[in-house]
């Protein structure tokens, strides 16, 4: 099945009679995830106030509501709650032609993501001050398909600006503890976060950082990693992948959380958090911390659990991203950390949409999507077509991470009911949890937002152009055939994308912006 998907640039009208017309709209299920259960549900919702007002563990027919209610029974369609991505990088303003709010949740609402959370970095200017945040929700309005949230980026020296921007509604703050790419947003130092941790020890905030540090090691090129040389020298060829994941190995990672945790006794009250976790070397590390009564989680991405590095191709730098994309046995690591999931330290999955403009992969001829006869600006201009080190890193994905997923949970033949909770855990409340939104987002049940997907598990689509929404066609998924759709995305209890219809154009506002301060 090949999804149906719109490119106009504006939402195109469907005729969608169940926005705005009427006070509920009942939605059911031989199958929905209600909370922590797998089961037939029938589900008021409330078009005008966005809210679930009623929930029943049955499929009611028709005739149980008053003539002329919108009833759709999508049996045996899963109704799963929307998906909350809690890693998205939208670039605007500033690097707008990387990725925009418009492109970026209208991605998202065709996977079945309601909710994206932006991180602080790649805009200009970053989330790093209250006046930066502003600008964002400035570019944000009018813009959105989902609703959107905004992290708080920490950079050196601006600590005076944490409290504010807590207040301000962002729903936590990242810090790199490595290079990050962009000279406007710096790594941290120990200092710089011992800081951070007295400054927020008492505030309702998830600090949460890219752990990636270089140990004390010979094989280093220095103290300070820039982004467009190898942190350590190159062990082969500039265009095989395996010379890229060498120069990243996991002590990087470990290193990078055992300095975090030495320090976390600054503010044993401060909700931590690994972005991006990629080592399965870390787990012993964050799983002792918990047991010490620290509170750090981590998260993983659909890539890290759907690809390896023995299937990478040379010069194939759509597969760039730091940390780096491991071996096989690795990514069999992070699914059996996940499976057990009463102890497991891995309790969200996120996509980590992290996109650049084409040229700057410095894909060559032999790869999709390679821009060979638009050399790529600044220093990669000069840079040979599929380096790895020069390649701008990032995986683009959103709005097909619950395929990824869903795709590589039966390959693996995981059982098909416990991988609908399980994903409903990974992408809906724990990501809603991790974000202090858990009292609106992530989970089926009444007076909770009326976000929910309705999601095909037997169906496939081959990931072409029209099932990448995000601005920029490049992601290592084109080509691949995926299983698992979502056929439907409601939004705040009003249905804004159908793979048959395409997007409904709604009346009045579309995504909102999450800027509510956060209680935890």
């Amino acid at each position: 099945m090949a999804p149906h998907a719109t490119e106009t640039t504006s939402p195109p009208s469907v005729g969608n009679e169940y926005n705005t017309t009427t006070d509920v709209v009942v939605l059911a299920s031989s199958r929905a995830v209600v909370e922590d259960c797998l089961g037939p549900a029938t589900i008021v919702v409330s078009p005008s106030t966005g809210r679930i007002t009623s929930l029943f563990h049955s499929v009611l027919p028709p005739t149980s509501f008053p003539p002329g209610t919108p009833y759709i029974d999508y049996s045996p369609n899963v109704l799963l709650p929307g998906l909350v991505d809690a890693h998205v990088h939208l670039n605007e303003p500033g690097r707008t032609e990387w990725e925009g709010f418009w492109t970026g949740t209208r991605a998202a609402a065709f996977g079945g993501v309601t909710t994206v959370v932006d991180m602080p970095l790649n805009a200009i200017p970053p989330t790093t001050t209250v006046q930066g945040l502003e600008e964002k929700v400035a570019a944000a309005q009018g813009q959105c398909w989902v609703d959107v949230g905004f992290y708080g980026g920490i950079v050196p020296g601006n600590v005076a600006e944490l409290k504010p921007l807590v207040q301000g509604g962002v729903r936590g703050f990242k810090g790199f503890l490595i290079d990050s790419g962009v000279e406007e947003f710096p790594a941290v130092s120990s200092q710089d976060i011992a800081a951070v941790f007295e400054e927020l020890a008492d505030e309702p905030t998830t600090v949460m950082f890219h752990a990636e540090m270089i140990p004390p090691i010979t094989a280093s090129v220095g103290d300070d990693v820039q982004w467009s040389l190898p942190p350590l020298e190159p062990s082969g060829p500039l265009d095989r992948y395996q010379t890229f994941l060498d120069s990243r190995p996991v002590s990087f990672e470990t290193y990078a959380i055992s300095e975090i945790l030495s320090l976390a006794h600054l503010a044993p009250k401060l909700l931590l958090h690994i972005v991006h976790l990629s080592a399965i070397e870390a787990i012993p590390l964050l799983r002792e911390a918990r047991h010490n009564g620290i509170k750090i989680t981590a998260e993983t991405c659909f890539h890290y659990l759907s690809l390896a590095a023995e299937q990478i191709q040379e010069g194939d730098t759509r597969h760039k991203c730091c940390p780096p994309i491991r071996e096989q046995a690795n990514q069999d690591g992070l699914w059996a950390e996940m499976l057990d999931i009463e102890d497991s330290v891995i309790r969200t999955v996120v996509s980590d949409h992290s996109p650049c403009t084409p040229n700057l992969k410095l894909l060559p001829s032999h790869i999709p999507g390679s821009r060979i006869d638009k050399p790529a600006a600044t220093c990669c201009a000069t840079a040979s077509q599929g380096d790895f080190f020069t390649a701008w890193g990032g995986i683009s994905s959103v709005g097909l991470g619950i395929s990824i997923l869903w795709t590589e949970a039966m390959r693996r033949s995981l059982d098909v009911d416990d991988t609908l909770l399980n994903v409903a855990r990974w992408c809906c409340a724990n990501t809603a949890l991790q974000i202090g939104l858990e009292h609106r987002k992530g989970m089926l049940k009444v007076g909770m937002d009326a976000d929910i997907a309705v999601f095909d598990p037997q169906a496939e689509f081959d990931v072409g152009t029209e099932a990448m929404l995000f601005r920029n066609k490049c992601s290592p998924y084109q080509g691949r055939r995926l299983r698992g759709v979502v056929q439907e995305t409601w939004l705040r209890g009003r249905k804004v994308h159908s793979r048959e219809g395409g997007f409904v154009e709604k009346v009045g506002p579309t995504g909102e912006l999450l800027l509510e301060p956060r209680t935890v």
